[in-house]
C-alpha cells in the first residue's frame, strides 16, 4: 500500500514538473506565432504553474489526512513489532534450551546402571 502512495507521489511530482515544463513551451510557441505577447505568455505561465502547484498541494494534503487515518503500519511500528519478536524468539531459545537440559539431567538421574 505505501509503495502504491510512494510511486503515485513521485508520478505527480514527475507530472507537475513536466507540466510546468510543456506549459512554458506552449506559451512560449504562442509568443512566437504572435498569438500573445511576452508578458501575456510569462503571466499565463505563472498563473497555470501556481494552479497546478495549488493542485498539486491539495492532493498532498488530502494524501497526508488519508495516511493518518489509514489503518497503515508506519515502519517505526513494524521495525517496534520486529524487535519484541526478536526478543521473544530468543527467550524462547533460552526456556527450550533450559529446559533440555533439564530434561537430559533427569534421564540421566534415573537411569540404572546396566550391571
Amino acid at each position: 500500500m505505501l509503495d502504491l502512495l510512494r510511486k503515485s507521489f513521485f508520478a505527480g511530482l514527475g507530472a507537475v514538473v513536466v507540466t510546468a515544463d510543456k506549459v512554458r513551451d506552449a506559451t512560449r510557441k504562442l509568443v512566437e506565432e504572435g498569438k500573445i505577447s511576452t508578458d501575456e505568455a510569462e503571466r499565463l505561465t505563472e498563473d497555470l504553474v501556481k494552479s497546478g502547484q495549488r493542485q498539486w498541494d491539495e492532493f498532498q494534503s488530502s494524501m497526508r489526512k488519508w495516511s493518518e487515518n489509514a489503518d497503515i503500519a508506519r515502519m517505526k511500528d513494524v521495525q517496534d513489532l520486529q524487535a519484541r519478536v526478536e526478543l521473544l524468539e530468543q527467550r524462547i531459545r533460552l526456556l527450550e534450551d533450559t529446559h533440555r537440559v533439564e530434561l537430559d539431567q533427569a534421564r540421566k538421574c534415573c537411569q540404572t546402571p546396566a550391571s
